[in-house]
């Protein structure tokens, strides 16, 4: 399987990545970010742009592949809707609607959040746009279209988050792990990032997986 990755820097990101690193029949990885990640390895190529919602110059680099990972996201803190809205639906759906076009066999992952407003109606600014987002995504002619909803995400092997009192917050709860984890609403980095394959490679019988759903998945993997 060969994957593309958007976002690869933050948490959920850099969780995805290490597990199709470590997937022995995911053979190609690119990731296309604003930054590099500065790993190194055989299968991983990587594009930095800084304009990511234009892809024109790099069109030629990302046909043939079979799944896109998209776990490109920004917190809706101090931003109108409008400024949200820019990055969180049309950065996004210019991305997919040009890797639809260059790859019609491709699946598309979505990661969006636990709470998101599939009706587009609800007071929550960041929720109605998300659901905004999910939805224009799953109209889109795919060969499969997943939108993935995690709730708490327990960061393991060194993964950590890009925003400060995230990561905070992750070593202060990290002795209570062992307790949250019986929570349907909590996964760890690595169940997310293999179920992120397993998804792509052998599909879902739903479209919009919550947590409890991303939880209950049990990939198998060569490695």
């Amino acid at each position: 399987m060969k994957v593309i990755i958007f976002g690869a820097t933050g948490m959920v990101g850099q969780s995805t990545l290490r597990e199709c690193l470590l997937d022995e029949n995911v053979q190609e990885i690119l990731t296309i970010g604003r930054n590099r990640t500065g790993q190194q390895y055989k299968k991983l190529n990587e594009i930095e742009l800084n304009n990511l919602i234009d892809l024109s110059s790099i069109e030629h680099l990302i046909t043939g592949f079979d799944a896109c990972f998209f776990c490109l996201g920004v917190s809706s803190s101090g931003m109108t809707e409008a400024e949200y809205t820019r990055i969180t639906y049309d950065l996004t759906l210019s991305v997919a609607k040009t890797l639809e076009r260059l790859n019609p066999q491709l699946t598309f992952i979505y990661v969006s959040g636990s709470g998101t407003d599939s009706s587009e109606k609800g007071r929550s600014m960041w929720a109605r746009v998300k659901g905004k987002t999910e939805n224009a995504l799953l109209r889109l002619p795919f060969k499969a279209a997943y939108m993935f909803r995690p709730s708490v995400i327990i960061p393991l092997h060194g993964v950590k988050s890009k925003t400060k009192w995230y990561q905070l917050l992750y070593i202060v709860m990290k002795p209570f792990n062992s307790i949250l984890m019986k929570l349907n609403s909590v996964i760890t980095s690595e169940q997310l990032g293999k179920t992120m394959i397993e998804v792509a490679r052998n599909g879902y019988s739903k479209s919009i997986l919550e947590s409890k759903q991303l939880k209950s998945i049990r990939p198998v993997f060569s490695r």
